[in-house]
């Protein structure tokens, strides 16, 4: 009874230990199972990842034909030789502008290399190049060509990097960069406007001195070539040019510098209808004074304050727009002068003005001491500020206050006849004294400032054309 018993207790626990020994199985299977895919998966990325690893992309065909990478290009060619000669021709697009107040200009060239690098040698049956953009450039050695007393320069962009680079199966190679760059330009404006500026671009290798680098015109005189459509709106361009020379460097040593030289002669059309013209004629204006009656002492005097100020504007709008330098210039020249006659316009009719008062004074005192009219002819003078002429004593029906001042003294004295009657032929006399000597200044001044004038225009241009 015991022993079956037994048997049932095992039998029924069989089932049980076969399904957890059965789990315990599987999930070990489970296991290996994960375990693997986990390496695989691993293995996989770690394949992906050496792919995208840029050092061990295989070189570009071209870069395979060139050995670029068999060679260290941070070295120039012919290292520990000879300097490597460097060729350059220039081929100027357009003068963009010139700034005489930042004393600069802004000019787009097209500028080339020409050097030989045997490391870039390939084979090639027909004999024919390979031209290559920016990309290639930061993988093989270039130039390091930089413009002297530039401020600002930058490579074209659009649509793409404007450098082309082209290898010849024996090593030769052609590099050409489209730039913009804005150099300095040393300015002599002592001519100004009548004058002719030389201005030039210096091109010179920035690390390499004369020992490793040699920088040369290509084709000589004709390395430099321009655009026939380059116009400037203030400047005739009169030549262009290639210079080169040496620069030496105290800490580094001397270097090759590459030169473009260009002349630039002003348009003078444009100052002579904006300065000179305008001077002139405030210049004869001022002439019209001396045809105003002496006694129009408003017209005269407003006339010439009117030119004077005239002037002022011309002379500081000029100076507005050109560099504060510490030299005369020749349009400084003509405007100082011209406002000199008409300064002195203004002060001949002063000098009219206070000569005839001087002049009636001194007739007055001495006709007018016995009939005691001395006084009331000086004091109707220095009051009313007008010449008293025997035409004056008839016009006293005008409102004048002159004429009326006349009046009033003649209505005062008309008691007696006598001395009134003499009054007049003494003012008679003395208004013909002064209108003559007022005449003779007058027309004296209308010959001397033109015929001064006019010699003085024709000194001025003979000396600045």
């Amino acid at each position: 009874m015991v022993l079956v018993m037994k048997l049932l207790f095992l039998t029924c626990l069989w089932p049980t230990a076969t399904l957890h020994s059965s789990h315990s199985q599987h999930h070990h299977l489970h296991r290996r199972q994960q375990s693997s895919f986990s390496r695989k998966h691993t293995s996989k990325r770690e394949i992906k990842m050496r792919k995208l690893d840029s050092t061990k992309v295989r070189p570009l065909k071209s870069e395979q034909l060139l050995h670029i990478e068999d060679h260290d290009f941070a070295l120039r060619p012919g290292f520990g030789g000879s300097p490597i000669p460097v060729g350059i021709d220039v081929q100027v697009e357009s003068i963009d502008s010139i700034s005489e107040v930042d004393m600069d200009f802004t000019m787009t060239l097209y500028l080339r290399h020409y050097w030989k690098d045997e490391r870039l040698s390939f084979r090639s049956n027909k004999n024919k190049s390979m031209t290559f953009d920016g990309r290639l450039i930061k993988k093989i050695w270039v130039p390091d060509v930089f413009f002297v007393h530039s401020k600002r320069s930058f490579i074209h962009d659009t649509t793409v990097e404007n450098i082309m680079l082209r290898v010849y199966p024996d090593g030769n190679v052609l590099f050409s960069l489209r730039i913009t760059v804005s150099a300095m330009c040393f300015m002599d404006f002592s001519r100004f406007p009548l004058d002719t500026q030389n201005c030039s671009l210096e091109l010179e290798s920035y690390a390499y001195n004369e020992d490793d680098l040699m920088l040369y015109w290509k084709h000589g005189n004709k390395s430099l070539t321009t655009d026939e459509q380059i116009s400037l709106s203030q400047f005739f361009i009169e030549e262009f040019s290639a210079s080169s020379g040496l620069a030496f460097y105290s800490s580094t040593g001397w270097y090759n510098r590459l030169f473009i030289n260009f002349a630039l002669r002003r348009h003078i059309f444009f100052f002579v209808l904006q300065s000179y013209f305008p001077a002139m004629l405030m210049v004869m204006l001022s002439w019209v004074s001396f045809w105003i009656d002496r006694r129009a002492v408003p017209a005269r005097v407003s006339l010439g304050i009117t030119t004077v100020l005239t002037m002022s504007t011309i002379m500081t709008g000029v100076s507005a727009s050109m560099p504060q330098v510490s030299y005369i210039k020749a349009v400084d020249v003509y405007l100082w002068i011209s406002f000199l006659f008409v300064f002195l316009s203004v002060i001949e009719y002063a000098a009219v003005n206070y000569l005839t008062t001087i002049e009636e004074r001194k007739q007055l005192k001495k006709r007018g001491k016995a009939s005691g009219v001395y006084m009331d002819a000086v004091q109707a003078m220095a009051f009313d500020g007008c010449f008293h002429d025997t035409d004056d004593m008839d016009l006293s029906g005008f409102s004048d206050p002159c004429e009326e001042n006349e009046t009033r003294t003649s209505e005062t004295n008309i008691s007696n006849e006598e001395p009134t009657r003499l009054k007049k032929s003494l003012k008679g006399n003395v208004g013909r004294i002064i209108l003559q000597n007022n005449h003779v200044i007058d027309t004296y001044s209308r010959i001397i400032f033109p015929s001064v004038y006019i010699v003085f225009n024709f000194l001025y241009w003979g000396l600045y054309i």
